[in-house]
């Protein structure tokens, strides 16, 4: 069952109280690394790191390649705070623990969340190993982290969510990109509950309803952050094709997180280059 607002309140306020000694100066942003991008927590300087197990009721990672832990420093220049792993609804938890890491971040004093992923291209023009920059969502697991009572010291009972991802840092991600010479493909994600990966037919119904990515995450946590108050941008890596056609292979773990972090490397070298205009 969902836990209710009055029961997330107590929790939240015990994770903020064990987390801010630990943190030094607030975060300006927040990050979550996605399978096979969590390297990118090698380049944050001064790093102080919080495993997930020492926050009081703070949900735990299980899944492969995420050490489950915050690393809070400074990145390319900024006050930031990075999940270094996430937890998914497959693994067991709520929607509202999948959600509870960005509530604390925006508590810590984050502003701006950059959110990553592991992917499949549901668009053949997609390939493997590239990033994709997410315009919107879809969310198809059948969840939320706003079901039951608001806390309105949270967030808005009814958050906006026609500009899910900012369409500024967007704008700035492009501009970034064009810099470095970075091809920076645009779709919409869609999410799923998994962690089944999706049949054929479900791969071409995702397709024909206007995704052009696949994956098991995200789109709780933006939720979470459109209700915080934060400004969201995301960033898909690009890990197996996922078209459902007759050509469809066979997908393997080591193969996604392979192409995950290949498209990782490209992620870092973007994030890098956009750090300094965030807001």
């Amino acid at each position: 069952m969902t836990p209710s607002a009055p029961a997330l309140a107590p929790r939240l306020a015990a994770a903020v109280e064990a987390a801010t000694p630990r943190l030094g100066e607030a975060p300006e942003i927040a990050m979550i690394l996605g399978s096979g991008l969590g390297q990118l927590a090698d380049a944050v300087e001064g790093a102080t790191h919080i495993p997930y197990a020492e926050i009081p009721g703070f949900p735990i990672s299980t899944a492969p390649s995420h050490a489950g832990r915050f690393v809070i420093g400074r990145l390319f220049g900024r006050r930031a705070a990075l999940m270094q792993g996430r937890v998914h609804l497959y693994e067991g938890w709520s929607a509202q623990d999948v959600a509870l890491p960005v509530w604390l971040m925006a508590a810590m004093g984050a502003k701006t969340l950059v959110v990553t992923n592991a992917a499949g291209a549901l668009n053949p023009a997609l390939k493997p190993g590239v990033p994709m920059l997410i315009e919107d969502h879809l969310n198809l697991t059948g969840q939320n982290p706003l079901i039951g009572p608001n806390d309105d010291a949270l967030g808005p009972r009814f958050p906006d969510m026609s500009r899910a991802y900012a369409p500024e840092l967007r704008e700035l991600a492009r501009d970034a990109a064009m810099k470095i010479g970075e091809d920076l493909p645009a779709g919409i994600y869609a999410g799923i509950t998994g962690p089944s990966l999706e049949t054929s037919a479900e791969r071409r119904w995702l397709r024909a309803s206007g995704g052009d990515a696949v994956g098991m995450s995200t789109v709780l946590e933006v939720i979470a952050a459109n209700h915080a108050g934060m400004k969201v941008l995301g960033l898909s890596a690009i890990t197996n094709a996922a078209d459902g056609g007759p050509e469809q292979q066979p997908d393997t773990i080591e193969e996604v997180l392979e192409n995950a972090a290949r498209a990782g490397a490209r992620i870092a070298r973007l994030v890098e280059a956009l750090a300094p205009d965030l807001p």
